[in-house]
């Protein structure tokens, strides 16, 4: 194309090419057509979805999986607002996202106009920055800081509006992208260390818990070294699975819903929290803290959040892995290992109390037991359990499963034993539903090597359910586990412990094996308990989409909520 011909929506692409984007998920609209054709003439794959929300939705989990800002773009008006819940999950998930939309031309924003709506106020409160191109030569530089301040932590979306007419104005002259720069993250302060070292002297039992900042630092094998040499259990949050393996001998499993599940057992003994890449987002810190007595040393990139349950004794702020290696060498050349006691049940037990509290090996093997007895079980519906454990068995350790929000988090997250970060992925800011058929699209596309699937409930699956025929088309195999249950279960749950009844929670369903064969996609119906390990492990070794559906027997959660105790939220 001669220099002559090019339109400001070249820039934008090269821009957005020279920031290593492959993909961009959206619908086009009249008013951003030449940004379409400047795409078309790129390297970038537009993936063409059947909802723009659901082009939020994979732009977000492909910048969870890659650490690189998802792109998702739509036309004005509507189509930009229809970004909105996705980009929102972005920001409060911590995950890059650039959101890119039309707007009206300058000719005719400041005054009421057809399909003119004041988009920049509204997604201000839902991103790190928001903002107008208002002209062509603005371009390489508002892209560069838009991937610069999405990337650089605490990651989150950013919203770009271009107006018709800058898009489809020549470009300048000499108008090229920027150098891209990434902001490091600095080694923690040596008097931090000291501090933090001297702190925990003073302690007996402390834990650690490892949140998503950990994930998204790759902070595994330091996390690993730090528990080994100094003998110290470790929790994770939901979106910090699989950060620390749970079939580590220490590992505690995820903390996160039932304010006495199994893990909190070892926060109830614990005189300090160790606290990895944890943000409070994430859940509440009284859940683990509920009496504001523990020493928490708090481990990220940047400060916490002001919290009374919260309140940091010290904090290391920089590279995670190298904080944790300087506390860990700090600890040990000032003789100081918390696994020298006769047995761990001394180091675990509390001081004045004859009770003494469960250990790591005995948290994690009830965990087991629960999904082993799920495993044994045949009765129809499925329990939970036996949905949780078939899909471990047919999932590989790298493999990733998407638990969409309601009951089915609540399970996968609790009883889903993962081994690397990022294969076990739930929404845990926002915890909006229907984001994990869309997310599993991009899920695949981020890892094409690894299998991918999707467990949702019947309620969420039917809100993005249409983008069947978007994996169908682009060619992306992937499974969709339906658990099936003909109601909203996780609120029908909440309304019988609280109200003692519920309302307004059940609907009909279609027949799902027939509407998986409208789009084109593979439909399996689970009839009996033993069928479901051998129909998942078909169709995750199918290169096709496959949706399976999966009754299950919701009245385990009353029965798990008795057993363990109060229910709590969000969910």
């Amino acid at each position: 194309m001669s220099d002559d011909a090019r339109t400001a929506a070249d820039v934008l692409v090269d821009c957005l090419v020279n920031e290593g984007v492959e993909y961009v998920f959206g619908i086009p609209g009249e008013e951003n057509i030449h940004f379409t054709a400047a795409l078309d003439a790129s390297d970038i794959r537009y993936v063409l979805v059947r909802h723009e929300q659901a082009a939020s939705f994979m732009a977000e989990m492909y910048g969870r999986l890659t650490g690189k800002a998802g792109v998702c773009s739509a036309t004005l008006g509507p189509g930009a607002i229809n970004l909105q819940l996705g980009t929102a999950d972005a920001t409060t998930n911590s995950t890059p996202l650039v959101a890119i939309s039309a707007q009206v031309g300058l000719d005719r924003i400041y005054k009421e106009s057809h399909q003119s709506v004041d988009l920049v106020s509204m997604f201000q409160p839902i991103t790190k920055w928001a903002d107008l191109v208002h002209g062509a030569a603005a371009i390489p530089e508002m892209v560069r800081k838009a991937f610069k301040i999405a990337q650089t932590e605490r990651p989150g979306a950013v919203y770009l509006a271009v107006p018709e007419d800058v898009e489809g104005a020549p470009a300048p002259d000499g108008a090229a992208p920027l150098r891209v720069n990434v902001v490091r993250p600095d080694a923690p302060s040596a008097a931090q260390v000291t501090r933090a070292v001297d702190a925990l002297a003073t302690t007996r039992r402390p834990i650690v818990l490892a949140g998503h900042g950990a994930a998204r630092a790759g902070a595994a094998a330091a996390l690993t070294r730090f528990s080994d040499e100094l003998g110290l259990p470790v929790a994770t949050t939901f979106h910090g699975k699989g950060v620390f393996a749970d079939d580590h001998p220490r590992a505690l499993g995820a903390v996160g819903f039932m304010r006495h599940d199994y893990v909190n057992f070892g926060f109830d003994a614990a005189d300090a929290i160790i606290s990895v890449g944890y943000e409070l987002q994430e859940f509440d810190p009284e859940r683990i803290n509920p009496d504001g007595d523990k020493r928490i040393i708090h481990i990220h990139r940047f400060p916490a959040e002001v919290d009374e349950h919260y309140d940091v004794d010290v904090g290391l702020h920089g590279d995670i892995s190298r904080s944790l290696d300087a506390l860990r060498q700090g600890l040990l050349d000032a003789g100081h290992k918390f696994d020298d006691a006769e047995t761990s049940e001394k180091l675990f037990a509390k001081p004045g109390s004859a009770q003494r509290a469960m250990v790591p090996a005995q948290i994690s093997q009830l965990l087991r037991e629960e999904l082993e007895r799920g495993r044994a079980d045949t009765q129809v519906p499925l329990k939970p359990q036996r949905v949780v454990a078939d899909t471990r068995e047919a999932m590989g350790r790298h493999d990733i499963v998407l638990a969409d929000t309601g009951a089915v988090k609540m399970w996968m997250a609790r009883l889903y034993p993962t081994y690397e970060p990022n294969t076990c992925l739930v929404s845990n800011g926002l915890s909006t539903m229907a984001f994990a058929l869309p997310g599993a699209i991009a899920a695949k596309l981020a890892h094409p090597d690894r299998r991918v699937l999707a467990a949702v409930g019947d309620g969420a699956f039917l809100m993005h359910s249409q983008e069947i025929e978007t994996a169908v088309r682009e060619g992306v195999p992937l499974v969709v586990l339906i658990w099936e249950d003909d109601a909203y279960g996780l609120i029908e749950w909440k309304m019988d412990m609280e109200l003692g009844d519920s309302s307004h929670v059940r609907f009909a369903n279609p027949d799902f094996v027939a509407y998986a064969h409208s789009f084109g996609a593979k439909g399996y119906r689970v009839a009996a308990a033993d069928d479901l390990l051998p129909t998942l492990r078909q169709a995750l070794d199918d290169d096709s989409v496959s949706v399976i559906a999966c009754p299950v027997d919701y009245s385990e959660n009353v029965q798990l909520t008795n057993e363990l105790g109060e229910l709590t939220g969000p969910f």
